[in-house]
């Protein structure tokens, strides 16, 4: 076979050339060549043609490389338009925000603003914590998203965490800062060494890893949850960061490493508005993101640094997330500051009415409430006789003032006036809401755990049956329904202050190793029942008590419940709640039948020739009014009830089962009041409640009376505006 010819150097081509290389990388690296691949790199035998094709490549992979590293470098910074300016804004946010941020802070400021902008700037610069409601639309997103921009550009804060009530608000806080860094003009003019590389990346991420300043590399990160702003030799936001969470995801782990390899943890938390509608009115959501602003958010910066924090909110409901963190008693460390869009109502409330009237019937007639406009102008003078506006400039432009502004509000929807825009949210009056959770935690008496006062006849138990546990609850009792809250659980035991039915760690199916459902509840139903009736519960004195009468809820499980009474004795009955409404005939209006048993708001039906087990019926939306007014009372006044124990807050979950579980409703009816209750938003525990109720009801079977046998309840009436100018004329006095 004919050999072939070897090839010159000076006529290799590309190809070639690349296939030569591999080979000598090949050759190099140690690997072994095939005949045909060492016949192939005999034919470059030339050492010198050899060594010209690798330094020809060596030339072509570094003018590559100094083309890429030209074009990733930024080149020279914009000089700084105004110096002068950008110090002066540095130490001051009111005027940073009114000289980068004129089309969001256009206003003049209002007197709350000014002392929201004050606090923030302490908080950034010397530390602290501070909450701050404002009404709905007074601008504290932006206000936010601004101050994070100022403490990370003035140096002051080397690691910004944003945080907010779910990801897609987070999200949209973390967008605003954002959209600043590209879109604001104003910055890039003062802040060339922060926001010009910003810029060059053309907000586009995949850019961030090789952009360079004068051949370094920046190390910018432009990322959907966290910028790094650029190193820059000179620039006070040199390498610090803002990152962004929500609480309702993972909070922790919000930690940045420095091009020095320095571990940075936010030193400023900018949290907005941290619950959702859905959130506030569930209590187990608003502990549960408490305990998460009080734990986690405030652990950032990690062991023994202090952190800076910065929240804003709108209360919603009462006692909700917004209104526990705004009490400086509860939560003092915040510094809960709370504005309003009104400090004073005016005075002349039937002008007003007239107003809202003439409103009415032009928007029902196809109106623009025009009309209502000129009548305030004409009665201007006597309509703003005194009432006090927090925010003069704030109005529509089709209104004259900032007054009819914030009463057009009230009239559209007088309740999410008094929440969004007065931070005070209410029901009705101030009768609405019977008990409250500190009402309860107040109510400790400084007792043991199982005493029972010596003057206590009665003492009553009531177990709630469910598939995971059985909550119960023990009550001594006076004759006169003075009574004491001595014990309350679950079983199995939790050994642990906070838990819901769902987050329980020992469940009854755990007790019973392969035992289903109905043999577990049995199982435990026997267990608590036989333990609890064969205790002595000691009286003060010496004496010993039994429990006279218990209850267990057989609404679920009937037929277990029965079974568990029989094996117990005749001192355990099974009970069923029955909601009478005001519309429904009052249990002392039923015609009394043979075999049936009536008692105060209680009665036993006659079951022969049914289905159905022997059980009391139970008038639960009485019992549940009385068992909350008799907590409501002051200690020490006859028919009041007290819990054990002498720190309130071992009974913080107890106390949100008994009072931020339901609402009620007033109706009327059979010439009567009724309060009808119904579970919060969201369906949050209440089986302590319910527990609570069995017990007073059972004492009542046992013997204890109210004065005259007839409970006077709380009647709830519709409060007017004039009413409520009236309660606040007194108030001042």
């Amino acid at each position: 076979m004919r050999e072939k010819k070897r090839i010159s150097s000076n006529v290799l081509g590309f190809v070639q050339k690349q296939r030569h290389l591999l080979l000598l990388q090949k050759v190099k690296s140690g690997q072994t060549l095939s005949a045909h691949e060492a016949r192939e790199l005999n034919r470059y035998e030339n050492p010198v043609q050899k060594q010209s094709l690798l330094d020809s490549q060596a030339r072509d992979l570094a003018k590559k490389n100094a083309a890429r590293r030209a074009a990733q470098d930024i080149g020279e910074l914009p000089k700084v338009v105004d110096p002068v300016r950008k110090a002066a804004t540095l130490k001051s946010l009111r005027l940073f925000c009114e000289t980068y941020f004129p089309q969001a802070f256009y206003l003049e400021w209002s007197a709350d603003h000014l002392k929201v902008i004050a606090k923030i700037e302490e908080a950034v610069t010397s530390g602290g914590l501070f909450a701050f409601a404002m009404p709905r639309g007074s601008g504290k997103t932006t206000l936010t998203i601004a101050a994070a921009i100022w403490a990370v550009f003035s140096g002051i804060s080397r690691s910004v965490c944003l945080i907010g009530s779910a990801v897609g608000q987070s999200l949209a806080l973390f967008q605003g800062v954002q959209a600043s860094l590209i879109g604001n003009d104003l910055l890039l003019e003062d802040f060339p060494e922060i926001v010009f590389p910003v810029r060059a990346l053309e907000n586009n991420a995949h850019r961030q890893r090789g952009q360079r300043y004068k051949d370094e590399l920046t190390f910018i990160v432009w990322g959907t949850k966290k910028i790094v702003f650029p190193t820059i030799p000179g620039s006070l936001a040199s390498g610090h960061a803002i990152t962004v969470t929500s609480l309702d995801s993972n909070i922790r782990g919000q930690i940045h490493t420095t091009v020095e390899g320095k571990i940075l943890r936010p030193d400023l938390v900018l949290i907005d508005d941290p619950q959702t509608r859905e959130s506030a009115g569930a209590p187990e959501q608003t502990r549960k993101r408490l305990q998460i602003l009080n734990g986690d958010v405030l652990g950032l910066s990690g062991p023994g640094k202090k952190i800076s924090g910065l929240l804003t909110c709108t209360k919603i409901y009462d006692n909700d997330l917004a209104d526990q963190i705004l009490n400086r008693k509860k939560n003092p460390y915040w510094q809960g500051e709370c504005t309003k869009m009104l400090y004073k109502f005016p005075t002349n409330i039937k002008l007003w009415d007239e107003y809202s009237q003439i409103r009415a019937e032009s928007f029902q007639s196809g109106g623009n409430a025009s009309e209502g406009t000129a009548w305030y102008a004409e009665h201007r003078e006597a309509m703003d006789e005194g009432a006090e506006v927090a925010w003069p400039q704030r109005k529509q432009d089709d209104e004259l003032s900032a007054l009819q502004h914030a009463m057009n509000l009230y009239y559209r929807d007088a309740a999410a006036f008094m929440a969004e825009y007065q931070n005070e949210p209410k029901t009705g009056d101030k009768d609405d809401i019977l008990l409250t959770v500190d009402d309860v935690m107040a109510k400790v008496n400084d007792r043991k755990r199982g005493e029972i006062p010596l003057k206590c006849q009665y003492l009553t138990m009531f177990c709630d049956v469910h598939d995971t546990l059985i909550y119960y609850c023990v009550c001594a009792w006076e004759d006169d329904f003075t009574g004491y809250i001595v014990d309350y659980g679950t079983y199995p035991e939790q050994k642990r202050l906070i838990f819901t039915m769902k987050t329980a760690t020992r469940k009854l199916s755990g007790e019973i190793i392969g035992a289903g459902i109905d043999a577990a509840i049995q199982s435990g139903l026997n267990n608590l029942i036989t333990d609890y009736l064969a205790r002595n519960w000691h009286r003060t004195g010496g004496a010993t008590m039994r429990i006279d009468r218990g209850f267990i809820d057989s609404g679920y499980k009937p037929g277990i419940v029965e079974n568990v009474r029989r094996k117990v004795g005749n001192i355990i009955m099974s009970s069923r709640g029955v909601g009478l409404k005001a519309a429904s005939r009052p249990m002392s209006s039923y015609i009394k039948k043979p075999g049936e048993r009536y008692g105060f708001h209680w009665y036993i039906p006659n079951v022969n020739k049914t289905n159905e087990f022997p059980y009391v019926a139970i008038d639960v939306n009485f019992w549940k009014t009385f068992v909350q007014e008799r907590l409501k009372m002051a200690m020490g006044d006859k028919g009041g009830m007290t819990i054990f124990g002498n720190m309130g807050s071992m009974h913080s979950q107890f106390a949100e089962h008994i009072a931020n579980s339901e609402f009620w409703v007033r109706t009327q009816g059979h010439g009567r009041t009724v309060h009808e209750w119904t579970a919060k938003v969201g369906r949050p525990d209440n089986h302590w409640f319910d527990c609570l109720v069995g017990c007073a009801c059972a004492a009542a079977m046992c013997g204890c009376k109210v004065d005259g046998q007839a409970l006077k309840t709380t009647e709830r009436k519709q409060i007017t505006l004039s009413e409520l100018q009236k309660q606040r004329r007194a108030n001042n006095v």
